[in-house]
């Protein structure tokens, strides 16, 4: 078994140079260089090297005889709950277990097995099936003749003909396919987990040919009556998509990491709670794509444009995971930035803890604040407080 090392994101760790040789914490520096801080031994580190999570939490096989666990601070059955709501998946409801995982690796373990298990579910149904039009040369006529091959002289006596035929082999059950491949590959899932991951795989395998999927690709389908429950499927592929990396080779050994931004899952979280709990009339957009000056010379994307029943911009929100003591002048003057632009009033910095000095100023008429929508207790609770101050100017 690998040596573990837990990071929780934004504290510092201490490892001794026996766990953690100097080859190894140099790939790591140069790997993970915005995702992980890390510090060589030096007198002013006690000769020990420290490793600091900025924000990111999930799995690094660092080798095989280490791996990392960077732990989030948000209890994990909440980060189900973000990942839910994100992802829209409330039909999930909470895993069965969700709430006893104790670290990431367990978290990781229970999406591969609730892909699986639906998989299965699918395959016991029978997977989507579609028509698709294909064109073959055939030694006996099926379809629609395709007359315009017999005005040019060949010596095939085979027929070109287009017909429709029923197949599995589709981009809704390839995607399937393609997912539990990586996460198989991982190795990151051990026990029963790993035994029904390889048999939903395996009943999609004589189906399907290879086709590689990115997280942004599981957006783009069509669904219908015949597959509408492919749809959280696809959201759950995406996630996983999403956040498992790119294999990646340590001398001749090859791992793949699993890491999830928390600050864009808690940017995603407030938009998609907000979306299903603002009042009638009221509307909220995500990345809002933002132009000023000649030729677009300043582009911005703002995280949440708030919308009145009037359909007047009332406010500016930007997303903010951290804990600082205070909001930083950066934030301050990138939120007042968006808020002057759109025109409005309230500008708004949210972040998953309160701030010892909350921001709370007038801009001449613009009114700055910075509201929290916590994460270490009951969300939808955190949620309705977090809405009403929001609306309460």
């Amino acid at each position: 078994m690998p040596q573990l090392i837990e990071l929780v994101e934004y504290e510092q760790t201490a490892v001794s140079p026996q766990h953690l040789s100097p080859e190894l914490g140099e790939w790591l520096w140069r790997q993970y260089d915005t995702r992980l801080l890390v510090e060589f031994p030096s007198p002013k580190t006690a000769q020990q090297w420290r490793l600091t999570s900025q924000g990111w939490v999930g799995i690094i096989p660092a080798s095989p005889e280490l791996t990392l666990l960077l732990q989030p601070k948000v209890p994990l059955h909440n980060l189900f709950g973000m990942w839910q709501v994100a992802y829209h998946l409330p039909s999930f409801r909470l895993l069965d277990g969700a709430v006893q995982v104790a670290s990431l690796a367990d978290f990781y373990q229970q999406l591969a097995r609730l892909l699986a298990e639906q998989v299965l579910q699918r395959a016991r149904q029978g997977f989507y099936r579609a028509y698709v039009v294909q064109e073959d040369k055939r030694p006996f006529l099926r379809g629609q003749l395709l007359t315009r091959q017999l005005m040019q002289p060949s010596p095939n006596p085979l027929l070109t003909c287009r017909y429709e035929e029923q197949t599995a082999d589709l981009p809704h059950n390839q995607l399937l396919a393609y997912t539990l491949e990586q996460v198989v590959r991982s190795g990151l899932c051990a026990g029963e987990v790993e035994t029904a991951v390889r048999r939903a795989a395996h009943t999609l395998l004589p189906l399907t040919t290879g086709h590689p999927f990115t997280a942004n690709d599981c957006t783009r389908f069509a669904y219908n009556r015949l597959n509408q429950d492919y749809r959280r499927l696809h959201a759950l592929c995406r996630f996983l998509l999403a956040h498992t990396g790119p294999a990646h080779r340590l001398g001749s050994w090859q791992m793949q990491p699993f890491l999830v931004d928390m600050a864009r899952l808690f940017e995603l979280f407030v938009a998609e709670w907000l979306r299903t709990h603002l009042p009638n009339g009221w509307r909220i957009t995500a990345q809002e794509r933002l132009s000023l000056g000649t030729g677009e010379a300043m582009r911005f994307e703002i995280d949440l444009v708030l919308y009145d029943p009037a359909g007047r911009v009332h406010a500016v929100l930007d997303t903010k995971y951290k804990a600082p003591g205070k909001a930083s002048n950066p934030d301050f003057n990138q939120v007042v930035t968006y808020a002057k632009a759109k025109e409005c009033r309230e500008a708004v910095l949210v972040y998953p803890t309160p701030l010892p000095n909350p921001l709370d100023v007038y801009l001449g008429d613009l009114h700055v604040r910075s509201l929290t929508f916590a994460l270490d207790g009951d969300l939808e609770t955190a949620g309705q407080q977090f809405l009403a101050d929001l609306l309460n100017e």
